[in-house]
C-alpha cells in the first residue's frame, strides 16, 4: 500500500480572529473531565499536608486580611463580622487569580501533549479554570460551618 492512499488530515486555521468550536467541545468532553482529574490528583494527593492546603492558604490569608484591615486600619464592614466580610470578598478572587494564573501558562506547560495528539486547545484553559471552581467550592463548603454558617444541601456537587 502506497503513502499516498493513506487517509491525511489537514489543520488549517480559522478565518475568523477567535472561533469557539462547541461541538469540538463536546466531542472532547472525556479529555476535559481527565484534564481535570489529573490537576485534582496531583495537587492533593501528592503534597504532604494533602486537601487540607485549600482549607489553610484561604483561611490563613482571610486572618490576615482581618488583622490589617480590621484591626490595624480600622476599614469598616458595616456591621458584619470582618472575617465573613473578607472571606466574601476573598472566595471570588483567590477563584480568579488561581485560574487565570494557572490557565495562562497551562498551553506552554503541556506542550509535550499538544505536539503529540489533536484536540481544542481551548481545552487546556478550561480544565485549569474547573478545577480552581472545585478547589473554590471544596474550600467554601469545609470551611463554611466554622464562619458561623450551617453546611447547605449540595455544597459539593460538582456542578450541573
Amino acid at each position: 500500500m502506497s503513502a499516498l492512499s493513506e487517509p491525511v488530515l489537514v489543520i488549517e486555521a480559522s478565518r475568523v480572529w477567535f472561533h469557539l468550536d462547541l461541538a469540538a467541545l463536546w466531542q472532547y468532553r472525556e479529555l476535559l473531565y481527565f484534564l481535570v482529574w489529573r490537576d485534582v490528583k496531583v495537587r492533593y494527593k501528592q503534597t504532604a499536608i494533602g486537601a487540607t492546603w485549600a482549607i489553610l492558604q484561604p483561611l490563613m490569608t482571610m486572618i490576615i486580611f482581618t488583622a490589617i484591615f480590621g484591626y490595624f486600619a480600622k476599614i469598616p464592614s458595616d456591621g458584619l463580622p470582618y472575617p465573613i466580610f473578607a472571606y466574601t470578598a476573598l472566595l471570588p478572587w483567590i477563584y480568579f487569580a488561581t485560574a487565570l494564573s494557572r490557565s495562562s501558562g497551562s498551553v506552554v506547560s503541556e506542550a509535550h501533549l499538544i505536539s503529540k495528539v489533536y484536540f481544542p486547545r481551548v481545552i487546556l484553559p478550561l480544565a485549569v479554570w474547573h478545577h480552581a471552581y472545585l478547589g473554590t467550592r471544596y474550600f467554601t463548603a469545609l470551611s463554611s460551618p466554622g464562619l458561623g454558617h450551617g453546611p447547605r444541601r449540595g455544597a459539593l456537587v460538582l456542578g450541573p
